[in-house]
This record gives structure tokens, C-alpha cells and sequence, in this order.
């Protein structure tokens, strides 16, 4: 069975873009989350159309590049084969993990919402995805509507599965360190870093989080 590195290449601060930001605004706020320690970049814009969109996605794999951070693509694994994107996100109703694997091969990451559904992500996991994500752990602006999922769901998937686990929803720095306690191994976020005042200073106040919650975890486990 196929464990869990120590430091998986999906960790720390998953930044995922918002909506609504001209080309110029996203790239600016984008190099200052990278510049406070994200790690991971998904590019999600659901309000562009196909051009803009493979322009906006080209300046940002640009930019993960000058970092070495991971740009995830949302949705659409033929976007991200395009511009050589480190790998693609699926949600419910995205298509299959087969048919996007066929298209990045097997060098890129795949990535699946499974919501508060444990059974699908040990389908995905069976079916070949490196990564899965969960939530909404707490009330997102974005998705108000989207389902709960509690921290003892993480605690359960991180037992089980040995892939890298995503919480995303409603997560900023006051609440994000009970997720990584509860197994997390990376954060995505949306709101409370793109519109936070200082996006730089929040981003490094996320990586603090990971690098304390950590510590404390190593410690107990040395105890």
C-alpha cells in the first residue's frame, strides 16, 4: 500500500484564487500570498471566458515557477495539460479520475472534492488520485450552501487513507489550527487570504500555524 510521505508535495497553505480580479490585480495579490509561504496555487475562475482564462493560467504557472510552488488547475485537466500545470482538481461533477489521468499522465497530481463522504475518497484513492480534499468545515462566503464536515472526519481519513488531506471552508488562522491537528495536511483558502489587508502577512501567519501545530504534534508523539 502506498504511504503518505512525511512532507507531501500537497501541504501547507493551499491558496485558491477568487473570482472577479482583473489579470493585473490577480497576478499582484497572487505574488504576495506566494511571497508569505504558500505552497500550493489552485487557479479557479469560474466568470472568465476560455482565452482569458489560458492567459491568466500561463501568467500564474509563470509565477509558481519563480516560487516552486504547485499550480493546481480547477476543473479542466485539458487546461492544464496545456500550459504544463503541475496537475488538475475534480468536483463531483468533473469528470473521472481515468479520463484526467489520461490526459496529464502519470508526472501530474490529481485532486478530488469528497465533500464529508468518506466513500468517495476512498474511491479516489482506489482509482489513482493523489490527493483529497474535504469540507466545508466551517460557513464559507463562497459556498454557503456547501455541505459540513467535522475534524473527527479527518482524524478518520487520516487513518485510513494514505494520501495527503485537504480541508477547505470557511478556514482562516483563528480556526485552521484545529484542522491540522485533526489531520490536515494542507489548508485551502480563499477569502480570508485574497481579501485579507495584508495578504502577505496572512499567508506567513498560516505557515506559523503549520510550523507550531506541527511542533506540538512531534512533541506529543515523543511524550
Amino acid at each position: 500500500m502506498r504511504k503518505t510521505p512525511a512532507t507531501p508535495v500537497i501541504n501547507g497553505l493551499y491558496a485558491i484564487t477568487p473570482d472577479g480580479l482583473s489579470s493585473a490585480e490577480l497576478l499582484r495579490r497572487t505574488r504576495l500570498a506566494l511571497t508569505g509561504g504558500v505552497r500550493v496555487l489552485q487557479y479557479r475562475n469560474k466568470s472568465v471566458d476560455s482565452g482569458l482564462k489560458r492567459e491568466q493560467a500561463l501568467a500564474l504557472r509563470g509565477l509558481t515557477h519563480e516560487f516552486g510552488a504547485v499550480l493546481i488547475i480547477n476543473d479542466d485537466a485539458g487546461l492544464a495539460a496545456q500550459i504544463a500545470a503541475d496537475g488538475v482538481h475534480l468536483g463531483a461533477d468533473d469528470g473521472e479520475i481515468s479520463a484526467a489521468r489520461a490526459q496529464l499522465g502519470s508526472g501530474r497530481l490529481i485532486g478530488v472534492s469528497c465533500y464529508n463522504q468518506p466513500e468517495l475518497a476512498r474511491r479516489a484513492q482506489a482509482q489513482g488520485a493523489d490527493y483529497v480534499a474535504f469540507g466545508a468545515f466551517f460557513p464559507s462566503g463562497v459556498k454557503p450552501g456547501a455541505v459540513r464536515a467535522t475534524p473527527d472526519l479527518l482524524r478518520q481519513m487520516r487513518r485510513e487513507l494514505d494520501l495527503p488531506l485537504v480541508a477547505i471552508g470557511g478556514i482562516d488562522t483563528n480556526n485552521g489550527g484545529e484542522l491540522i491537528e485533526a489531520g490536515a495536511h494542507a489548508l485551502a483558502v480563499i477569502s480570508a487570504l485574497f481579501g485579507a489587508a495584508d495578504i502577505q502577512r496572512t499567508a506567513q501567519q498560516f505557515s506559523t500555524l503549520f510550523s507550531e501545530k506541527r511542533h506540538d504534534l512531534s512533541q506529543s508523539a515523543t511524550v
